[in-house]
């Protein structure tokens, strides 16, 4: 290693990540790839199940939520064996070119039979592939950065792949002033089968085995592997388990994203039928898209605060103070509906979910094994969207229709407070290093 991550700032470390080459490809390939995403979302806005947003009550949000992140949670453990073992730059051409062609089926799809479900059978395929893409670009980042740098890389990567996102979305919106209905969603769809496209062509500037695996530690092939995906999936939670940090740090993940599940539900239906006249689904959602870009300044906060604290405390110390910042947010929440509530409530929240995911991401990547690490991201994914779905079911049987539970959002920060002495204690046995 050579500068110790604690004796350079903030903007050093990001014009450091930035002045390797591999990084800047990969994260092209990422940003290009997303904003397909964004735009092939808005091409399906009329499906009701991948626009849960539209859903009238808490039942028929959690549903959508449900059925959509479903093939994310089931791609997973598929996933890990394949990213083992195949060369992850191919994975990213290839994953690209099959998300280009469906992309266009869907779109022919939709202009001749807009009601066909085999729409949403080829979407959730899509979607699933897009879970296997996202993988592979985190299994390969370590690759591509030095140890000491991954943090910084953690903190700005996946957000401007959200923001990339947004800007596909913004612009299938644009589209929607030219064009309505079938020709809109198609012409969105075209626009994004070209952007997967590009992103597959980009990750041919990356050389064949330049983001890994590793292959000397593989023994057996992916298809060896595939019939044995709980075993791998066992074998992969043991060895993680062994190790130690990476362990709590996906258990951390799970548990912080099944209670944000929880209060996103419960501020889209709070948005629907409590903060506006109900049925006022315009008003509604343009306030949860106005709680939605302030929970994004909490995330940006993160991205700024969480490299430069990190270069005085570990990682671990740090997710510990970000559940802290979850649990308050959720007493503020407790205490009131009231807009400025909300929205300090919001910021606290998206600064708890982002910071926390940064140092956990940081931790998976740096303190696994490369022959292991497609393996336990493939279990990071499968936790991140089952938690989710977990959420998404518990909202349905808990939450009012108004969407507001004051003795929920304490039970809520109380999960918080166990979440962080649990952890704190985890990492004090084990330490700060993979044993």
């Amino acid at each position: 290693m050579s500068q110790p991550f604690s004796q350079i700032g903030v903007i050093a470390q990001l014009r450091a990540c930035l002045g390797y080459r591999s990084y800047r490809r990969l994260l092209l390939v990422r940003l290009i790839s997303q904003c397909g995403d964004g735009m092939f979302q808005v091409g399906l806005a009329t499906l009701f199940f991948f626009s849960p947003q539209h859903a009238a009550t808490v039942t028929g949000v959690a549903g959508a939520f449900a059925v959509l992140l479903i093939p994310f949670t089931v791609v997973g453990p598929i996933a890990g064996p394949f990213l083992d073992r195949w060369r992850r730059r191919n994975v990213l051409y290839y994953a690209n070119s099959l998300r280009m062609g469906l992309a266009l089926v869907i779109a022919i799809c939709i202009a001749l039979s807009p009601k066909n479900p085999v729409i949403y059978v080829l979407a959730l395929i899509t979607l699933g592939i897009n879970r296997f893409l996202l993988s592979a670009l985190s299994a390969g980042q370590p690759h591509t950065l030095p140890a000491h740098l991954l943090v910084m890389a953690n903190s700005i990567t996946p957000t401007l792949g959200s923001i990339s996102a947004g800007c596909g979305a913004g612009g299938g919106f644009l589209i929607s002033l030219f064009a309505s209905g079938a020709v809109r969603n198609v012409l969105a769809l075209g626009m994004a089968a070209i952007l997967f496209c590009v992103a597959a062509l980009c990750a041919l500037r990356l050389s064949a085995d330049e983001l890994g695996p590793n292959r000397h530690a593989v023994t057996n092939t992916a298809w060896e592997s595939l019939r044995h995906t709980v075993t791998n999936m066992r074998i992969a939670t043991r060895y993680l388990r062994a190790r130690g940090t990476p362990f709590y740090a996906l258990g951390v993940m799970a548990t912080q994203r099944f209670l944000y599940g929880m209060n996103f539900i419960s501020l889209l239906v709070m948005s629907r039928h409590l903060l506006v006249k109900s049925g006022d689904i315009t008003a509604g959602l343009k306030i949860f898209a106005t709680i939605a870009a302030i929970s994004f300044v909490g995330n940006a906060l993160a991205i700024l605060v969480t490299p430069a604290v990190c270069r005085y405390c570990q990682p671990a110390y740090w997710i510990v103070s970000c559940l802290c910042c979850g649990m308050i947010s959720q007493l503020l929440l407790a205490t009131s509906y009231a807009r400025p509530v909300l929205y300090v409530s919001a910021v606290l929240l998206g600064f708890a979910v982002q910071g926390g995911k940064i140092a956990v991401d940081s931790i998976v990547q740096s303190d696994t094994e490369d022959h292991v690490r497609g393996r336990a991201f493939a279990l990071y994914d499968m936790m991140y969207n089952a938690s989710f779905v977990a959420a998404a079911f518990l909202a349905a049987l808990t939450l009012p229709q108004s969407g507001w539970q004051p003795k929920l959002c304490l039970v809520l920060a109380a999960v918080y407070l166990v979440a962080a002495g649990c952890y704190a204690r985890a990492i004090r046995r084990v330490g700060n290093a993979p044993r």
